[in-house]
C-alpha cells in the first residue's frame, strides 16, 4: 500500500506540473522554482509534512519535497542556534542530496559519452 500511494501522490504532483507546462505560457524553470518555494511555504507551515506522511517517497522526491527538507532544516537549525541557523539550516539540511546529485551525474558523464545540443 506504501507503493501505491507515493505513487499517487509523486504522479499528482508530476500531473500538476506537465499540467501547467502544457496550458500556461511558464516556463519549465518557472514551474521548478515555483514548485521548490511551494515546498519552503507549506514545509514552514507545516502542511506538506502531513502529504509526507500519506505519500511517503512520492512526496519527498519530487521538487516541493525538496523545499520541504530546506524549510525543515532551516526550524530546526533556527530553534537550536538563533537567527544564524536561518542561514546554515539549508545547507545542512540539502547537503546529502546535492552532494549525491552532483557524484552520480560525474559517474554518468564518466560512463556515458555526453555531447553537447546543436
Amino acid at each position: 500500500m506504501d507503493y501505491i500511494r507515493a505513487f499517487l501522490v509523486g504522479g499528482s504532483i508530476c500531473v500538476v506540473g506537465q499540467i501547467l507546462m502544457d496550458k500556461t505560457k511558464l516556463t519549465p524553470a518557472r514551474i521548478l522554482v515555483s514548485f521548490v518555494t511551494l515546498g519552503v511555504i507549506l514545509g514552514a507551515l507545516n502542511i506538506y509534512g502531513y502529504l509526507v506522511d500519506i505519500g511517503g517517497a512520492g512526496a519527498t522526491v519530487p521538487l516541493p519535497g525538496f523545499g520541504y527538507s530546506l524549510a525543515k532544516a532551516t526550524i530546526k537549525e533556527v530553534n537550536s542556534k538563533g537567527l544564524l541557523g536561518a542561514f546554515t539550516g539549508g545547507a545542512k539540511g540539502s547537503a546529502g542530496g546535492v552532494t549525491a546529485a552532483i557524484i552520480f551525474g560525474y559517474i554518468m558523464s564518466l560512463i556515458f559519452n555526453s555531447k553537447t545540443k546543436d
